[in-house]
């Protein structure tokens, strides 16, 4: 389980290390077996998943028709631009050139430990994404449960 916010710093070749907080989780969950991939909801964001996590979450995108675009346009920016990585013997995962550049991601980021995975936001996206807040009309009921 991943949680708590790493501000990081990508290295000229494109690599992010693993906060050490994380690296016994990732060792734990997946041998360190890691998935990057886009996230398709949100700009500025790419998701890292356990490889166990990503496996499952690609089976059941992959089921889904792919007689509706938006299926296939979900199943294009998780799976099709999925990318195995593992730490090297620093921590270091090495992120697709494509997918930080798609994202925004460049020097500073955000690693957010998210539950069953972890978030890289750009420093900027994060930044925008935490300066907004939530607004009475946006509470599902769901939130209402929630105990604050």
């Amino acid at each position: 389980m991943f949680q708590g916010e790493s501000a990081v710093t990508l290295d000229d070749k494109g690599r992010v290390a693993i906060p050490t907080a994380h690296r016994e989780t990732v060792a734990a969950a997946c041998g360190n077996r890691l998935v990057v991939t886009y996230n398709p909801f949100e700009h500025g964001c790419l998701w890292v998943f356990p490889q166990a996590e990503w496996e499952s979450l690609r089976d059941e995108v992959n089921a889904l028709s792919k007689a509706k675009t938006v299926h296939r346009n979900l199943q294009m920016k998780l799976v099709g631009a999925a990318a195995p990585v593992e730490p090297d013997g620093n921590g270091r995962i090495q992120l697709p050139a494509s997918q930080r550049s798609a994202a925004g991601i460049e020097k500073k980021a955000v690693l957010l430990g998210m539950g069953n995975k972890l978030e890289l936001w750009s420093e900027q996206a994060h930044l925008a994404k935490i300066r907004e807040t939530i607004g009475e009309e946006n509470i599902t009921e769901d939130m209402l449960e929630l105990r604050f």
